[in-house]
């Protein structure tokens, strides 16, 4: 097949975000050939899942305060900070007839087979793992997310975590951490990785768009030829991104589930359990593990992953966590019926913080003026 490789730097936020869903639409028209598109942003900035609210998953004080861009994606997935140390990747092609977000993970994991060639070029050997992520022993390198246009396009995105700096994102994006510290930056930091961490040397950004977009050709037999966009595709992009990607309706649109966060810490022969969780309805949208217990990093980070977006009823979460112990016995240094009681109470305490909320008429107050499909 014939791909072309479009390369950018220094984009807005707004402006990136609507060249890729413009890309997605026209190749579903048949109106511009399948891209790779590879990259990076003006400055920082925090990107959004397209279902999740502003307010739940960014600091606006901060951002506001530092100049940080906020945009929310087309694509889902979480909250990502990106900037000229990330590269974002995005893949529009055809989608067959049939195609459909039930196929979504098996969509990722094939549009994602580029990156991992490249990155095992580099010598990194990661992995496509779980929902929308790609791992190194654990340790999140890359974000996915994927979006199909009303023209059947297919839009994937990507996005490279070559570098990062710890403490902006955890400045910028909420977690279940109450402030930032040092030691909530490093666990933070044990829990993502980069491409220059693992290479174990300064790489540019240029040298990793070549890699990439030399995995994609390998990956899907493809011949790239570079190219800009057309007058008639940056037409576009600019009237979608004035008429949508500056637009506050859609930037902070909101949903109805309401986040809810509990605590709670637990004494054990092995140390002390300090458990965080986060609600979004009946989903955990994030766990946090942490302590002064000793056990392998990786494998409570694998914990964490699996319990995210995980169901919040106490069976399935006692059910999963005990799958995770038989699967990784560096947990055995945490008493698993210690840290099944730590989630529990964490949850039971986020679920009354919910109701509370709920007991007031205006919490989940939705705007309809705001509501953009």
């Amino acid at each position: 097949m014939r791909l072309r490789l479009i390369t950018d730097d220094g984009v807005a936020a707004s402006f990136g975000l609507a060249a890729d869903e413009t890309l997605a639409q026209r190749v579903g028209l048949g109106a511009s050939p399948p891209t790779l598109r590879l990259y990076t942003y003006r400055s920082h900035c925090a990107l959004v899942g397209r279902f999740q609210n502003v307010e739940n998953e960014i600091h606006m004080d901060y951002c506001r305060a530092h100049g940080v861009d906020v945009n929310r994606r087309p694509t889902g997935g979480g909250a990502i900070i990106m900037g000229a140390e990330q590269l974002g990747v995005a893949l529009t092609l055809p989608g067959r007839e049939g195609t459909s977000y039930c196929h979504a993970r098996e969509l990722m994991e094939h549009f994602s087979g580029g990156l991992l060639r490249g990155l095992k070029r580099l010598g990194v050997a990661a992995r496509f793992r779980r929902k929308n992520d790609i791992e190194v022993q654990g340790c999140k390198l890359v974000g996915l997310g994927i979006f199909r246009a009303s023209s059947g396009g297919l839009l994937f995105h990507a996005s490279v975590l070559v570098d990062l700096d710890v403490p902006l994102m955890l400045h910028v994006i909420k977690t279940p951490f109450e402030k930032i510290t040092d030691k909530e930056i490093e666990s933070a930091a044990a829990r993502t990785s980069t491409v220059r961490r693992e290479v174990g040397r300064e790489i540019s950004m240029d040298d990793v768009r070549a890699i990439v977009a030399d995995g994609y050709a390998q990956a899907f037999n493809a011949e790239l030829s570079a190219a800009e966009f057309s007058a008639a595709e940056r037409r576009e992009a600019q009237v979608l991104e004035r008429s949508k990607y500056r637009s506050d309706a859609w930037v902070f649109r909101r949903t109805e589930v309401a986040d809810a966060s509990g605590t709670a810490k637990v004494k054990t022969p092995a140390g002390l359990l300090d458990v965080r969780v986060t609600l979004a309805g009946r989903m955990l949208k994030a766990v946090y593990i942490g302590g002064d217990f000793f056990t392998a990093e990786n494998a409570v980070a694998e914990l964490e992953e699996r319990l995210r977006w995980h169901p919040r009823h106490s069976e399935r979460v006692a059910a999963t966590v005990e799958d995770c112990y038989r699967r990784q016995p560096d947990l055995g240094g945490i008493p698993m019926h210690a840290l099944c009681a730590a989630l529990h109470k964490a949850i039971r305490r986020a679920k009354n913080a919910e109701t509370r909320a709920r007991s007031d008429p205006y919490a989940c107050f939705v705007n309809p003026e705001a509501a953009i499909a």
